[in-house]
């Protein structure tokens, strides 16, 4: 009796140690991963790069439990809210999309956005991008000014450069810039079809308010602008 107790003890301990060594490797490698991101990485991303990179054998809850630990956390913006307006919608300013950011190929859904970029001398510049939803590619244009200027010239520097393939749509939200004239007329001389958000839903363009988010995050937020 007193062997097999023996033996069960030691069993115990031998995988606690384990469990220790593996702990104390991925806390080093977790601190390693978030430094090297400019400590804006949060627990998906640290995790992805264990697994596929480091050959850690770890699970995302760990990671997080040893980041909330160690006191590690990614850079978070606060979200911006969107009002409602009461401005009625024309009726050709449909949503083509309706969430649905899945191709098969270059050049069949744009989408475009423009941002804000507050530049740490009491104002702000903008950032107007187009991205194509199956490449993850972006074409950006940057202006002290949010005008119709700043979209136009986004669109095209897209179009000089992808070219409007037949079909191609053009998903936006409904600022003044995107339904303007101007920019409406630039559309319909290339053949691109126009798509728009609803009004007050910022979903309806996740793909391109994530990717802003995450360039403003990891990107802008890290360096001094001058």
């Amino acid at each position: 009796m007193r062997f097999h107790a023996q033996v069960f003890m030691n069993v115990l301990i031998a995988r606690n140690r384990i469990e220790i060594v593996k702990i104390g490797v991925s806390s080093k490698k977790i601190e390693r991963i978030w430094e090297s991101s400019g400590r804006v990485y949060g627990a998906p991303k640290i995790y992805a790069i264990l697994v596929t990179q480091e050959n850690e054998d770890c699970s995302l809850k760990r990671v997080q439990k040893l980041m909330h630990k160690q006191g590690i956390r990614s850079i978070t913006q606060k979200k911006w809210r969107p009002h409602r307006s009461a401005d009625p919608v024309s009726d050709d300013r449909v949503n083509l999309l309706h969430q649905d950011f899945s191709t098969t190929g270059l050049n069949q859904i744009w989408v475009t956005d423009i941002t804000y970029i507050w530049t740490g001398k009491d104002e702000w510049s903008y950032l107007s991008t187009i991205l194509d939803l199956y490449s993850r590619k972006a074409i950006w244009s940057f202006s002290r000014q949010m005008t119709v200027d700043l979209v136009l010239d986004t669109l095209t520097k897209a179009t000089q450069r992808y070219g409007a393939a037949e079909g191609l749509i053009l998903h936006s939200d409904l600022g003044s810039q995107y339904t303007s004239e101007a920019y409406e007329s630039a559309l319909e001389k290339q053949g691109i079809r126009h798509s728009f958000s609803r009004k007050g839903s910022p979903h309806d363009n996740a793909v391109i308010e994530s990717f802003h988010s995450i360039v403003k995050k990891e990107e802008v937020y890290q360096k001094k602008l001058s």
